[in-house]
């Protein structure tokens, strides 16, 4: 019997997407999770078509960190050489700075098993008594140009056999005439920009996977909820800024607001300056969002970080360029056929943390697993998909809810609005000066996929915060027993705060 020739097929399929628009898989947005996931599907064999807005390259101020559980589920994906040629920088943990103390704690080495590997280093180390010395280095995540990443991931899918990318604005998803499932989209393609002419596109697939960013189009149709916005992040380059120590992400915590600053080039570093909505101090009045940074936000930053960032502000008299920090809890989906909505559409948290691409590129892999085609070799199949999404709804939990709610609890502790948020924020610091960080810094990283180890981290810092704050109401002194009820008192407030803080949006991601 004759064998059918790979290469004859692959061409067939070129032909189907080039000239009759049509795929085993429609991609919306080649951005981080529609570029990931085009690349999976495509591997497997799957027929994919790309479609994205504008090629350029995008000029954006978020989305510049990759933490080590992101690499590595970008190796997985066979896309870790988009991270060559960028000027990407090597990023080795967290620096917080907490009013004029501070405290540095790098990514731990891992036991393989999603555990710390306890006594490792970049040398040496030994795991579960295993008295053989086994060589281990430090996970490493990596900061970089948006930009120039994203131009590297859609290099890689314009190289692929199997990926046909096309430049266009999709409109509208298309409904099968006889059901409500969805079997492509009309798109809108410009054929003279001088004259504003534009001509109607058509795509279709047997499935199609939207994931057109933040602020989708789309999610209003196939989602319930919709994002919440609480502050946003604004945004100044640094040129040849200071800040010891080099190669970790830095944050800034005193009487502003929190102030994130990490190297995105050899001689550029990026600085987020969190600015919530209605803020006094960033009112007209006070001299705006500039008037906040000048005035309240470069007297706590280290004094050789103010030259530079006074220089950026002198070089753009404008407002800085901003982007609202969102969070979207994720939800169920297979209800609507056909049609899947993920990346940022789906699910945001505050990008404090710098999550947001590891958990892209983790669910990225997790859906190819899924849609792998020996699970389901037809993605016509409605209710296998259906199945499948609610086991990537599962299954992705053990990672994305310690880094969403890890997102939201820290920017509440950092951005403390009253006395007990404050008291949590000391009490946070306090506990990674103790030196516990290993496990804090591994969840963070996106390496440790353990959603209790969180809950025991999160109540073990309020016990702290607890403590910290009992000693300086009482004074230390023996006249402090009389201020022991107003101790009490404060310890119920701490411990209800830390509840309210982590339960409700727990309880959203886990749910």
């Amino acid at each position: 019997m004759a064998t059918a020739n790979p290469h004859s097929q692959a061409a067939r399929n070129a032909e189907r997407r080039n000239k009759y628009h049509e795929a085993d898989v429609v991609v919306v947005g080649a951005g981080i999770f529609g570029c990931a996931i085009a690349y999976a599907l495509a591997n497997q064999g799957r027929s994919v078509i790309l479609l994205e807005r504008s090629m350029k390259e995008p000029d954006r101020i978020v989305g510049e960190l990759l933490q080590p559980g992101g690499v590595a589920a970008l190796k997985k994906l066979g896309l870790e050489r988009c991270l060559e040629g960028i000027d990407a920088v090597a990023c080795y943990g967290y620096h917080v700075l907490f009013h004029k103390d501070e405290v540095v704690f790098p990514y731990p080495v891992m036991d393989g098993e999603g555990g710390v590997l306890k006594g490792g280093s970049e040398e040496n180390g030994s795991a579960n008594g295993n008295e053989k010395a086994v060589q281990r280095r430090r996970p490493e995540g990596r900061s970089f140009h948006h930009g120039r990443f994203i131009s590297q991931l859609r290099k890689a899918c314009g190289g692929h056999a199997n990926i046909s990318i096309f430049e266009t604005e999709v409109v509208k998803t298309i409904n099968s005439e006889h059901t409500d499932e969805v079997v492509g989209v009309q798109t809108q393609t410009w054929v003279d920009r001088e004259a504003g002419e534009r001509k109607d596109d058509f795509f279709f697939g047997q499935l199609t996977i939207i994931a057109d960013g933040y602020a989708s189009k789309f999610r209003k149709d196939y989602l319930e909820r919709a994002p919440i916005v609480r502050s946003k992040f604004y945004a100044l380059e640094l040129i040849d800024c200071p800040f010891p120590p080099q190669g970790y992400g830095h944050v800034v915590i005193g009487k502003a607001m929190p102030v994130l600053l990490y190297q995105i080039g050899t001689h550029e570093t990026r600085a987020l300056i969190d600015v919530p909505a209605n803020l006094p101090a960033a009112s007209v009045a006070n001299g705006g969002v500039r008037g906040y940074i000048e005035k309240v936000v470069v007297p706590t930053l280290p004094e050789g970080v103010r030259p530079p960032v006074l220089a950026a502000l002198k070089a753009n008299p404008a407002i800085p360029r901003s982007m609202p920090n969102s969070y979207l809890p994720p939800t169920r989906q297979g209800r609507h056929a056909g049609v899947i909505l993920l990346g940022d559409a789906y699910n945001m948290r505050h990008p404090l943390t710098g999550g947001g691409m590891t958990v892209a590129f983790n669910d990225a892999v997790l859906l190819a697993e899924l849609l792998h085609p020996d699970r389901i070799p037809d993605l016509g199949r409605s209710t296998a998909i259906r199945s499948a999404m609610d086991e990537f709804y599962t299954r992705r939990k053990s990672l994305t809810s310690i880094i969403n709610v890890l997102a939201q609890a820290l920017y509440s502790l950092f951005a403390a609005e009253n006395r007990q948020l404050r008291a949590l924020q000391a009490g946070c610091f306090r506990y990674f000066e103790m030196g516990i960080t290993d496990e804090p810094v591994a969840m963070l990283g996106g390496m440790m996929r353990r959603p209790l180890t969180l809950a025991y981290h999160f109540f073990s810092v309020a016990f702290v915060a607890i403590w910290f704050n009992a000693v300086e109401v009482c004074g230390g002194s023996i006249f402090g027993i009389w201020k022991a009820p107003m101790a009490i008192i404060d310890a119920a407030l701490i411990l209800w705060t830390a509840s309210v803080v982590f339960l409700p949006t727990c309880w959203n991601e886990l749910k």
